[in-house]
């Protein structure tokens, strides 16, 4: 009996030295090439927490932009007082795309930030609305395809007791493929308009980097982080009238607990957008877990 059952067994593990070993499912689409990584999702759960911050499974910020942080230095702020506009000229063909960056020190943050391309050329517009401009600091990136000069407008829409604080930079982002062709660990997931999907993260992960496209139809979409029922701590409304041309992409700043981000295509439902949402950093989360427990939020 023992003779016969060891005879099975190796069978089995004969059989098993054969087989093709796994390999990683992939998918092609027009706008996306992209290998699922495992352990990785939206939420970020399957991401090991360690310690401080780093950088997330691989996705969409490999050369879609750079690190909020680092902005700052590179470029050079001007605070944009309530009320007032200000505007930063590329004449340069060789500008691809711009990375933006916007803070308060620490009241609301409302601006419209709008890209000029030619006279009376306005293909990209943006509102963007958050409560706390030092706690969820704004980064967004936008293409300027065409050898034309491309104009980045902000105006402050707030009174002129909430000044805020904008840097703009080109030569550090550009190069490389388009956002809409950038390698992401999640499936994409199709929006139909006037629907929406949302997101959860869990308190590890610090910020959301979020990608909007369509198949070349204009996109219109409203983009929400929320943190608990109804309390919407960030807005952000886009209009460009080419999606796959210059699609959407910012870094959402998520510290705190129950954070979850909300896509919603105001659009009609002829104009489908394709939407991919993952982490952007990750963090161990105890800093906030000990200033829930601490009654610091």
């Amino acid at each position: 009996m023992k003779f016969g059952a060891s005879i099975l067994a190796l069978a089995f593990s004969g059989a098993a030295a054969f087989q093709p070993a796994a390999v990683p499912r992939t998918s092609e689409t027009a706008l996306f090439s992209m290998t699922p990584i495992a352990g990785t999702g939206a939420s970020g759960a399957g991401v090991a927490p360690v310690a401080g911050r780093t950088m997330a499974a691989p996705g969409l910020v490999r050369a879609a932009g750079v690190p909020t942080e680092q902005i700052w230095d590179m470029s050079q702020p001007i605070t944009v007082q309530g009320g007032s506009l200000k505007t930063w000229s590329f004449p340069s063909p060789f500008v691809e795309r711009v990375q933006i960056v916007m803070r308060t020190d620490g009241r609301p943050l409302d601006a419209n930030l709008e890209l000029w391309q030619g006279p009376d050329n306005t293909p990209y517009k943006m509102r963007v609305y958050v409560e706390d401009g030092m706690a969820r600091t704004f980064s967004a990136v936008i293409e300027t395809p065409r050898d034309e000069q491309n104009t980045i407008s902000i105006r402050n829409t707030a009174q002129l007791e909430f000044p805020l604080v904008a840097g703009v930079v080109s030569e550090d982002v550009r190069g490389g493929p388009p956002l809409g062709d950038r390698q992401v660990s999640e499936r994409p997931s199709t929006i139909q308009g006037g629907a929406l999907r949302t997101y959860p993260f869990n308190p590890s992960v610090e910020s959301v980097q979020v990608l909007l496209t369509t198949d070349g139809r204009p996109l219109n979409a409203r983009i929400e982080l929320l943190q608990g029922p109804n309390n919407i701590k960030q807005v952000m409304e886009v209009y460009t009238e080419d999606g796959m041309e210059r699609p959407f992409y910012a870094v959402v700043e998520t510290p705190g607990t129950g954070n979850v981000v909300r896509v919603v295509n105001t659009a009609s439902m002829e104009f489908p957008m394709t939407a991919a949402v993952e982490a952007f950093e990750i963090g161990d989360g105890r800093y906030w877990s000990d200033g829930v427990l601490l009654g610091g939020m």
